[in-house]
């Protein structure tokens, strides 16, 4: 019967080193550069062994290029979630980290990183302030912010959403609603912007509602007022917004009109570029 000692003696051991390696003195070798063995000595049914083994800057490198191989991988995977849940290019460039420090960053930041209890205890939040506050800003960073952890994230609005179910069948349609479920964590921005026709309603709040039943986590922004949310006009936007507030803590997002100010910035280096003999004061 072959045991594995008799395997193990018939396999080859290099008694001579190689060029960047050494012969220690218990007669193993030894790597020149990290000084530690290349070889290791194993007792096996009362007789001893020798193997060979990593020396300590192989070792290093093995875990150098398993790290490399892990970063690529989860690189890969990022721009796979970003290309399938920030479908608006413009939005991969809102971050955290070209964030002013803000008290709703902040806010935004704490969401983050308390994820794993905001996704067990589903906690929603609703945005609702001004145009240009920044609402759907601090959604993305906080998009951006899941996604480079590897959690599926779908940002999205009602005015796309409608676009893409205008051909579907009703089951399609359906089907298209569950999808949404493959997100731990769905961001509907604009709220209110879409048509107010009873078809467009329905689906809002199908939507919402099938959110709703996934026990999943959603993030909501809107120019409504909280009023307006709180004592809807009619009964299709009560439905909505009461399953909204069910679910969704509501968040004022106030401060100044960011578009208008990026929009004075932008005209004001127009001006100096372009009518620079003027002083910057060309249009008026």
């Amino acid at each position: 019967m072959t045991t594995l000692a008799d395997i193990f003696d018939r396999l080859h051991t290099r008694t001579e080193p190689r060029e960047d390696e050494y012969i220690g003195d218990n007669g193993l070798l030894y790597c020149k550069k990290c000084d530690t063995p290349v070889q290791c000595r194993v007792s096996l049914e009362g007789t001893e062994h020798i193997f060979p083994c990593l020396c300590q800057c192989r070792k290093e490198k093995r875990d150098r290029e398993a790290q490399l191989a892990k970063e690529q991988e989860r690189m890969i995977n990022v721009q796979r979630l970003k290309a399938t849940g920030i479908q608006e290019k413009h939005l991969l460039d809102w971050r955290f980290e070209v964030a002013k420090d803000t008290p709703s960053v902040q806010m935004a930041r704490r969401y983050v990183n308390s994820w794993k209890k905001v996704k067990a205890e589903n906690l929603g939040l609703l945005f609702w302030g001004d145009v240009g506050t920044g609402k759907s800003f601090l959604a993305a960073c906080i998009a951006n912010a899941l996604i480079e952890q590897n959690v599926p994230v779908l940002m999205t609005n009602f005015s796309k959403i409608l676009g893409q179910m205008g051909g579907f069948y009703s089951d399609e349609r359906y089907q298209y609603i569950a999808s949404f479920s493959h997100f731990p964590l769905l961001i509907l921005d604009d709220l209110g912007i879409e048509r107010n026709t009873e078809y467009a309603l329905e689906q809002v709040y199908a939507v919402i509602d099938e959110r709703y039943k996934s026990g999943l986590p959603v993030i909501i922004t809107t120019n409504l007022t909280i009023q307006q949310i709180r004592n809807p006009s009619d009964v299709a936007h009560a439905r909505i917004f009461s399953r909204v507030l069910e679910m969704c803590t509501p968040v004022h997002i106030g401060g100044d009109d960011q578009r208008t100010a990026i929009g004075r910035g932008k005209q004001a280096e127009v001006k100096n570029v372009l009518f620079p003999e003027e002083g910057g004061d060309y249009a008026r």
